[in-house]
């Protein structure tokens, strides 16, 4: 049984010898997404001159809105600025938000 173990060990090891290494990226710079990602589609979106609201990225992804917001601070972690490009706010009686209010959100190119 074990030499069963250490035979496929062995092969692992040389399938791994032959890979290459990863290039090591600078210190504190950004992440690349890979390519053909969510990730990638949502950074396209925010880089558009006219930006990305909330509701037109989880409309593309498939994520839910709350999942967007939470995309942008991690964003923020990995060393992007996600800047308000326009706010807009309906009011509704009472002073309540009411339904239409977006936000449009854009990163630096």
């Amino acid at each position: 049984m074990i030499g069963a173990l250490d035979a496929r060990m062995e092969a692992l090891r040389t399938l791994l010898a032959g890979k290459p290494a990863r290039a090591a990226r600078e210190p504190g710079a950004p992440r690349k997404p890979r390519e053909g990602t969510k990730q990638e589609q949502v950074l396209a979106m925010l880089r558009r001159p006219e930006g990305a609201t909330v509701a037109q990225i989880a409309e593309a992804t498939g994520w839910a809105q709350h999942t967007v917001r939470g995309f942008f601070a991690g964003l923020k972690k990995k060393g992007y600025a996600v800047q308000v490009l326009e706010r807009v706010r309906m009011v509704g009686p009472n002073k309540e938000g009411a339904k239409g209010s977006y936000t449009v959100y854009s990163i630096a190119i």
